[in-house]
């Protein structure tokens, strides 16, 4: 018999998004309806591919949420499956562990939640397919909860869902931590894995281990293609799993490196081919997209001190290439300068005094101490957003305040340059 299924997980329905509103010009309203634009995308798919059914590896909420807008939303989605004879099997995960709407909604009879007690298995006798799966009882699982999933039932195909860690991920908490043998000692065909946000194949072939990642990116830590697996059965045997898109809005790192340009107008023309590709490459959807300027370069100092007029010109780009589907999310300058500053620290002029006092700053814990006295009153007189966010002004941080110093040091070379003072 040949068939096909779905794997998907960390759908994280309506996720709060919070502190959009302090980046400018943010589509707040469309980041936010991409979670439920992209599930849609997902019961389409399985609909137009008449797949058997779907197994949701966790995390289909984002939390404690008492909307019950969320969980109707979901159940009017299943409701589609349903009248499609498509089975849905979903598990909880640590977000979904914490949410009222988990507990309380009533979903439609195709939707089958495993025990978060102990593993459970489903036989569907009319495919010849046995689930295994155990959700989270409470939001920190740490202990190997494949250890207890039972062995396969023979004459069957054998899917395990579980919402795990495995061996530890980047960004990610160590929840339900196992190992690739653990899996494979179970002799299951497929395991169908959440938690982990980027797709990863753990491994190929009997058995299939993979995360299918999350559906829809919600941030810039998430960038590119978001998706499920598409997953084909014949004649008892994993014959191919497929990543299937099913993002609306596409999250992306945009990195220029401008080595050896020349001047700014080079650098827009760099950042005018980057962005056209990006734009390319999403297919018509919806872009934010993040810009990190990186490499040595005479346009150095003028970056620094003219980043709003960057950020600005790279936004009428991105007008211009993304016909308005680009949102410009941030613009990260990290770049060089092309000055050699241990020559002039090594001359006998102001501006190696200015240079060597900056420096015996950034070496010296008690001067960095005055400093930050210095700063207590500003500190308390910030605005919220400035205080706040990964660019944030905390001046009661030491590494800050070195950081900014090294931004003193490359204006008062793009000054002193610009104006033609001797240096």
């Amino acid at each position: 018999m040949s068939f096909s299924f779905i794997h998907a997980a960390d759908i994280h329905l309506d996720s709060p998004l919070s502190g959009l509103e302090q980046y400018e010009g943010a589509p707040v309203d469309r980041i936010r309806s991409a979670t439920r634009d992209a599930f849609r995308n997902l019961v389409d798919t399985a609909i137009e591919r008449q797949v058997s059914f779907i197994i949701i590896a966790g995390d289909l909420y984002d939390g404690d949420w008492k909307d019950y807008n969320t969980g109707l939303f979901f159940a009017s989605q299943m409701v589609r499956l349903q009248k499609a004879d498509i089975k849905v099997f979903l598990i909880r995960g640590n977000h979904d562990a914490a949410s009222l709407i988990t507990k309380e909604l009533k979903l439609p009879d195709n939707v089958f939640e495993f025990s978060t007690k102990e593993p459970e298995t489903i036989i569907l006798d009319e495919l010849g397919v046995a689930i295994h799966g155990q959700g989270f009882a409470h939001r920190s699982i740490e202990e190997n909860l494949v250890k207890n999933y039972p062995n396969r039932i023979e004459g069957c195909v054998n899917i395990g869902v579980l919402h795990t860690s495995a061996t530890g991920r980047e960004d990610h908490e160590n929840y339900a931590p196992c190992s690739i043998d653990d899996m494979k000692e179970k002799g299951y065909d497929y395991w169908a894995l959440g938690h982990i946000h980027l797709r990863e194949v753990l491994h190929k072939n009997k058995p299939v281990i993979l995360f299918s990642g999350n559906i829809q990116g919600r941030h810039i830590k998430e960038t590119g293609d978001k998706g499920c697996t598409l997953v084909r059965v014949e004649n008892g045997e994993i014959e191919s799993y497929t990543h299937l898109s099913l993002d609306v809005l596409r999250w992306e790192l945009c990195e220029i490196d401008v080595s050896g340009l020349e001047n700014f107008e080079e650098i827009m023309e760099r950042i005018h081919e980057e962005l056209e590709k990006k734009v390319q490459d999403a297919e018509g959807r919806f872009l934010a997209v993040r810009f990190r300027i990186i490499g040595p370069t005479k346009a150095h100092q003028e970056l620094i001190v003219a980043k709003e007029h960057l950020t600005n010109n790279i936004r009428s780009i991105a007008l211009e290439v993304g016909i308005g589907d680009v949102w410009v999310e941030k613009v990260k300058i990290e770049t060089s300068h092309l000055i050699d500053v241990h020559a002039l620290k090594a001359q006998h002029t102001p501006i190696a005094v200015i240079l060597d006092f900056i420096n015996d700053i950034e070496n010296n814990d008690e001067m960095i101490k005055e400093l930050l006295a210095e700063f207590e009153d500003v500190q308390q007189s910030l605005p919220y957003e400035l205080k706040n966010g990964e660019d944030g002004f905390d001046f009661t941080n030491p590494d800050l305040i070195k950081k900014k110093l090294a931004d003193v040091e490359d204006l008062i070379l793009y000054y002193l340059t610009k104006t033609g003072v001797e240096v």
